[in-house]
């Protein structure tokens, strides 16, 4: 039986693990939990959501929806574990944290082909056997500074940041109120805080004027453009935020069918609808300041914190240098990278990257460049004079226009999506004839 060590109980770990050892492999899967936490995390579970708990676009013409169709095609135990404890997210796919993280700890927990070790990893491990490294953004530091040794080169780094959460009962109703944005999906699943323009302008004003929690004198903060903490994009100017995160188009108030100057949404957080997270609201404020700039938002003025917003280091190596195509170390033979440590950005992503590791490990050829799964692997080997981390976009993924058709853009992407999923089935087909056994396989 051919054997593999995983190490890290992530997204991308629990997926390569799952897919291993669902093709045969005798796979040990190592994580530091509950020896060792990193400061993001809370629980013992696997695949702890951080950040948020949504997965993002559900719809085919968003490049992360055709991504995650394709990992539901590939058998992915990740996408069927966040289908199996979705929560109402209008367009979205958001599932309740701990029961998706009790889910997959216990798929691998009871798996007969995979054996846990809980134990902190702070060098390369050394083995006769393929080991893949998916330490995620927080890999550790002794971890990290032995992988820049086997590379040659520094990692990089950046910052990431996550939003508070408000319990649900605290929320003044009388001032919020239900609504997706266009209605998508029907169910109202977000709460929306509207502001007028006065108070638009002094919240934006008190963001500013807070106190933060400052890097030290050594770090160099890179932030990821998708994730930017809110005082930094309301640096970049006093409307930024009414056309980022608090954009009001799509969400009238039904009361007075106005829309507001501008609005902060609120995303159901569990099942239960217990709690609910501050939608694009990343912030490094001080806590004492979070609480006291965000009381004054309409709706939320006696609101009850269940988490506040913080910042993270997030750590990832430069792919196309150092990883050959199938996502080995060019320069240590048998280990593996996978997730976000290659620099593939998101939850979705990093299941994918987890996905592509095992496959290519266990034989698969490279997915179609027409796949969103091919255009993921393609970001990380396509060479670049400044590689930086990335969510899946469209532009990832190689498309031909439908001839003598003039489509507008939502109909090309969802051509794009069509022509896509036909070629990553043609490429299941043609390598494996069992590659699908997963898929009406019970957890």
């Amino acid at each position: 039986m051919k054997k593999v060590t995983v190490v890290g109980a992530g997204l991308a770990g629990c997926e390569a693990a799952f897919q291993l050892a669902e093709r045969g492999w005798k796979v040990t899967l190592v994580e530091q939990k509950p020896h060792a936490r990193t400061p993001a995390q809370t629980t013992d579970q696997f695949c702890e959501l951080v950040c948020s708990n949504s997965l993002r676009g559900a719809a085919l013409s968003n490049a992360v929806g055709l991504l995650k169709e394709e990992l539901r095609r590939c058998g992915s135990l990740i996408l069927r574990s966040a289908d199996e404890t979705a929560v109402p997210a209008g367009g979205a796919l958001a599932v309740d944290r701990d029961r998706f993280s009790a889910r997959i700890t216990r798929a691998l927990a009871e798996h007969a082909n995979v054996a846990i070790e809980h134990r902190v990893v702070e060098s390369i491990p050394e083995a006769d056997h393929p080991v893949i490294l998916a330490t995620g953004p927080l890999t550790g530091d002794a971890l990290a500074s032995d992988i820049a040794r086997a590379i040659g080169s520094e990692h990089l780094a950046y910052y990431d940041a996550i939003a508070p959460i408000v319990s649900a009962d605290s929320i003044d109703m009388t001032k919020a109120y239900r609504k997706s944005r266009y209605d998508k999906g029907g169910d109202a699943a977000y709460v929306n805080c509207p502001m007028d323009e006065a108070q638009y302008r002094a919240f934006v004003a008190a963001v500013l004027a807070a106190q933060k929690v400052e890097a030290r004198a050594f770090e160099d903060v890179k932030y990821f453009e998708g994730c930017l903490p809110i005082e930094v994009m309301a640096s970049r100017g006093e409307m930024t935020l009414a056309f980022g995160p608090m954009k009001p188009v799509g969400l009238e108030d039904p009361r007075t069918g106005k829309r507001p100057f501008a609005v902060i949404q609120l995303r159901q957080e569990d099942e239960a609808a217990s709690a609910y997270n501050m939608v694009g609201f990343q912030t490094r404020m001080t806590w004492p300041e979070q609480k006291r700039v965000f009381c004054t938002v309409p709706g939320l003025e006696n609101a009850e914190f269940l988490r506040l917003g913080s910042v993270h280091r997030n750590t990832f190596v430069n792919a196309p240098a150092c990883l050959d195509e199938k996502m080995q170390l060019r320069a240590r033979k048998n280990i593996f990278l996978a997730g976000q440590v290659t620099g593939v950005e998101g939850y979705v992503e990093s299941c994918a990257g987890g996905l592509l590791c095992a496959l290519l490990l266990d034989g698969a050829p490279p997915p179609p460049k027409t796949t969103a799964l091919g255009g993921l692997l393609g970001h990380l080997t396509r060479a670049s004079d400044d590689y930086q981390p990335s969510n899946i976009t469209w532009a990832h993924v190689a498309r031909t226009a439908p001839r003598g058709k003039r489509l507008g853009k939502r109909e090309q992407y969802e051509a794009a999506a069509d022509s896509a999923l036909r070629d990553l089935d043609a490429w299941r087909r043609s390598w494996r004839s069992d590659f699908g056994k997963t898929e009406g396989a019970l957890l």
